[in-house]
Order: structure tokens, then C-alpha cells, then sequence
């Protein structure tokens, strides 16, 4: 009896971990973009190709994430998937992208690696939650939303980190761009 016990006990605890493990609740900053980083890789492959990664973040439900993602880029079809605390990962629809002929699928894709990472973009947020504090004179600014914006024309040089910052009783949206390299662009309100 208590062999059974202890496997359902070590089932359950697998389940919870495999079913998003605190994601929703990861901190926006470097260390808790990196787990959340790590989880997308952990669903979808450390090798996917990505069109979109876009974290949100509600002070009632935590972070929801928006991936658009294949793990084959020459099959022309991704899927866009939701991550929230309710619903955990979840597809809610398949694109077919259309590129020029005599290209590649990939090279208008982006994968997460040392090149482009949720770890640089945490710390965006970090630089940006500071310089708002200091800059304008706004104390504890939350994260409404923090997203890679790749080019539509594939070239990786011209990606860019975005964040946005809200007081944290509302009111004016303050936005951060930021180059590949993580160089401050320019900050829109």
C-alpha cells in the first residue's frame, strides 16, 4: 500500500512540474526570463525556430506567454501557442508562412541561443524599470509586456528587444527599444 501511495505521490509531483513548473510566476528580470527561456525549450526543442516570443504580464495572472514556433521551418507551417497559469501550454492555431521563392524558411526565423535570449531581454527589463525610476520619477513600474521584434526581411542585425513599462496604479505606457547588442534605442510614452 504505501509502494502505491508513494507513486502517486511522485506522479502528481511530476505532473505539476511538467505542466509549467512556475512560469507564470517567473520574476521580469535576467534569472526569471532564463527559466522561462528554458521552459519554451523545454516544450518546444532547444533547436525550434520562432517568429514570435512575447511575454505579458497581469498582476492577477501572472506571466502569459505567446510563442510562434516550428521545429521545421522548411514544412512552411508554425504553431502559435499560449502559455498562461490556466491553461498552460496550449495551441490555439497553425500558420502557413509564405517566403520568396529561391529562400529559405529559416532565414526569416530566429532561435534562442547566445545570440538572441529571454535572459538579455530580463535584463532589459531590469535597465528599463531603472531608468524609468530614474529618469521619470516613477516608482515601482511593472512589466505590461516584453517581446523580440525580428525583421520581417530575416535580417538578424536589424532585431530588436522591446519592452513596456506601466505605472504601477496605471496611467501612461512607457516603451523601451533596444538593439540586438542590448544599446538603448529610444524610449516612447
Amino acid at each position: 500500500m504505501n509502494t502505491v501511495k508513494n507513486f502517486a505521490a511522485i506522479f502528481l509531483l511530476a505532473l505539476l512540474v511538467s505542466c509549467g513548473g512556475g512560469t507564470d510566476s517567473q520574476p521580469a528580470n535576467a534569472k526569471g526570463f532564463a527559466a522561462i527561456e528554458q521552459s519554451i525549450k523545454d516544450k518546444f526543442g532547444a533547436d525550434a525556430y520562432y517568429t514570435n516570443v512575447n511575454i505579458l504580464h497581469d498582476a492577477s495572472l501572472g506571466n502569459m506567454i505567446n510563442v510562434t514556433v516550428t521545429e521545421d521551418p522548411a514544412s512552411l507551417e508554425m504553431g502559435e501557442h499560449v502559455f498562461s497559469k490556466h491553461s498552460s501550454w496550449e495551441q490555439n492555431a497553425t500558420v502557413t508562412i509564405e517566403i520568396p521563392e529561391g529562400t529559405q524558411a529559416k532565414d526569416y526565423m530566429f532561435q534562442l541561443d547566445e545570440n538572441i535570449s529571454l535572459e538579455t531581454l530580463g535584463a532589459l527589463v531590469e535597465q528599463s524599470v531603472a531608468k524609468l525610476t530614474t529618469e521619470k520619477n516613477i516608482d515601482n513600474p511593472t512589466l505590461a509586456m516584453a517581446f523580440i521584434k525580428f525583421p520581417k526581411n530575416g535580417d538578424i542585425s536589424k532585431t530588436e528587444y522591446t519592452v513596456r513599462l506601466e505605472p504601477k496604479n496605471g496611467g501612461t505606457s512607457f516603451t523601451f527599444r533596444y538593439d540586438l547588442q542590448g544599446n538603448f534605442i529610444e524610449m516612447d510614452y
